[in-house]
């Protein structure tokens, strides 16, 4: 077992939280949850596995995650910060074990986690989301998250990160209704973003370039562009007719809609309603 305190932030994931922490429970030290009042059983599952749940209003997922890191006064080296939708492997999870032990006193503050996603019950292993890198686990103290309404990532204070070789799960599909749904949800709070968050100097790497360079591209050609790229000079079309359903999802249900409502807001102006968790 590593020295790791687990956060999960979670609401209405009782199909999918047990799997969660079952990845989970044999090399962490403590599991911390933070819950958005949840409607189903989620909490109950969370609670009868040996998770401390606690019980917060969501406002987007960064406060909620510096809200949960405050409240759990975290003392163990390390921290992973994982999804209700992620799984470790068996692989995955004795490699992380490891990476933590090995640099337990080394300058290496950071871990960088590889998934695949999981989508219409294939592994989605083309179009540039392959490997999907996070950096999930970082040292107590050495590490804070993006103050984003959406896309947020943890940046480090200092240190160096490695890179975990093994692959984990993200359940990135629980249904096309559903999968829409989230799209349309987290549009809105991209495109909040994209006018709250002109300053990034502070950002991740990942952050700038999406506002210094595909931002920049005009409105309407970069879900085109975004397509492209993925599908055909990131060989999406590899993943068969779910890569195909993948890529243009993203590219023209969900950066499509990014783009309108942006257009939406600074043609018509009037302020973006809070979203609330995600039902």
């Amino acid at each position: 077992m590593a020295d790791i305190t687990a956060i999960i932030l979670t609401r209405n994931e009782e199909d999918y939280i047990g799997d969660c922490i079952r990845s989970i429970r044999h090399i962490v030290k403590r599991i911390v949850v933070v819950d958005s009042f949840s409607e189903d059983r989620t909490v109950e599952i969370a609670s009868s596995m040996g998770a401390e749940v606690h019980q917060h209003e969501f406002v987007n997922h960064a406060k909620q995650y510096m809200y949960a890191v405050e409240l759990a006064q975290v003392q163990t080296t390390w921290i992973l910060r994982i999804d209700a939708d992620e799984r470790l492997t068996e692989e995955s999870a004795d490699e992380l074990e490891q990476l933590c032990s090995e640099n337990e006193h080394t300058d290496v503050n950071g871990i960088v986690l590889r998934f695949y996603n999981l989508f219409l019950g294939k592994p989605m292993r083309h179009g540039g989301m392959y490997p999907w890198r996070k950096l999930s686990v970082y040292k107590t103290g050495k590490g804070s998250i993006e103050d984003r309404n959406m896309d947020e990532h943890i940046i480090l204070d200092s240190g160096i990160t490695v890179q975990a070789k093994k692959d984990s799960v993200h359940l990135a599909f629980r249904g096309l209704t559903f999968f829409t749904n989230k799209c349309n949800w987290y549009s809105t709070r991209e495109a909040m973003d994209y006018f709250e968050c002109r300053d990034v100097r502070n950002a991740s790497l990942k952050t700038r370039l999406k506002m210094n360079v595909y931002y920049k591209l005009p409105l309407g050609f970069r879900s085109w562009a975004y397509y492209v790229y993925r599908y055909y000079f990131r060989l999406g079309f590899l993943d068969g007719k779910e890569g195909k359903i993948f890529a243009f999802l993203h590219a023209y249900w969900y950066r499509f809609l990014v783009d309108a409502k942006i257009y939406e807001h600074e043609k018509l102006g009037g302020e973006f309603k809070p979203t609330g968790a995600l039902k």
